[in-house]
């Protein structure tokens, strides 16, 4: 029996969310049975805040949520079926922030999560506590234990500004100009435990079709992680956020933008980079729309594929995952 292959994925976002659902379902249909032990995904905790008292890690409950088959598809967030009856609450007292909106449901997660970290859990050993609620059929871990939340600094009349990333994104919609993104406390943080011995004997490391900036960026920044992908023994196959030259969802093209990177799908190689020429990539995966552009990709060192992109339903995002797999040769 040929042994399952060890798959790590680098996500975070609703791209993330539904290439990791993806890459279950491919891993079942080659007849593995036992996911949790091939599918690690280290998951972006940049985007993580405290608001009214409770932390909230979205990108980690987004992915969470999705592989257990509770999350609301059509928002791309929080829980299906959910009230928001708190929420009125809250902003009947004045409390947190109007315009971001905690279901009931979710807000019963950000409280049981709080109440285990003022116990003195780490972040990693929380979530291990909450996937154990749910058979995910994938191991999650946050890409670091330390709080590094992004911080955005804007343009706005003459001056500049900082906020968290998640009033930028959700009450300006991106629409006040970037100056850069940091996560402070960053370089001081470690990989959360397990990340890189995840790495370390992965069969392929895969980044995933993910916000480059906001929700790779940050996992990338963590010292030892870029380090561990270069030095592993695993190719590294990234999938492209942007099919003909638009970027998915969201909006990455502002963030890219904003760090001097074209919204193409050459140019997010290029910021990768070639493993050959000291950055992350053995493998770009592109849309079909922007075959043109894999002659530009090679010409940076990177193998690239021309394959369908866009994940408007499972079984093109389990297409998609199994296209992945072949590229790294498994």
């Amino acid at each position: 029996m040929t042994p399952a292959p060890r798959v790590v994925v680098l996500a975070g976002g609703v791209g993330g969310s539904r290439f990791v659902l993806g890459m279950r379902t491919a891993l079942r249909e080659r007849g593995i049975d036992d996911t949790a032990a091939a599918l690690t995904v280290v998951v972006n905790t940049g985007d993580d805040l405290w608001l009214s008292g409770v932390r909230l890690q979205p990108d980690v409950d987004s992915i969470t949520y999705a592989l257990a088959g509770v999350n609301d598809a059509q928002r791309g967030w929080g829980r299906a079926g959910d009230t928001e009856r708190v929420n009125e609450e809250l902003r009947a007292w004045g409390a947190g922030w109007p315009w971001f909106t905690l279901g009931d449901l979710d807000l019963g997660t950000h409280l049981a999560r709080t109440g285990w970290l003022r116990e003195g859990l780490a972040p990693s050993q929380v979530l291990e506590r909450m996937a154990a609620r749910w058979d995910l059929g994938a191991r999650l871990l946050p890409m670091t234990d330390a709080e590094v939340d992004t911080v955005v600094t804007v343009r706005e009349g003459d001056g500049i500004r900082s906020m968290h990333f998640q009033e930028w994104w959700t009450r300006f919609r991106a629409t006040l100009e970037p100056v850069r993104f940091d996560n402070p406390g960053i370089s001081s943080a470690v990989p959360a435990p397990g990340v890189l011995e995840a790495i370390a004997e992965a069969d392929v490391v895969l980044l995933a079709p993910s916000n480059p900036v906001v929700s790779i960026g940050p996992i990338l920044s963590v010292p030892g992680i870029r380090d561990a992908l270069r030095a592993g023994r695993a190719p590294v196959v990234g999938l492209s956020p942007v099919i003909g030259g638009r970027v998915v969802r969201g909006m990455a093209d502002v963030c890219l933008a904003a760090i001097g990177v074209e919204t193409s799908a050459s140019a997010v190689a290029e910021h990768y980079g070639s493993r050959g020429a000291d950055g992350l990539l053995d493998a770009w995966l592109i849309a079909e729309e922007d075959e043109p552009l894999a002659a530009a990709v090679a010409g940076l060192g990177i193998r690239s594929l021309v394959t369908p992109l866009w994940m408007t339903d499972a079984a093109r995002s389990a297409a998609l995952a199994e296209a992945a797999l072949v590229t790294a040769g498994l």
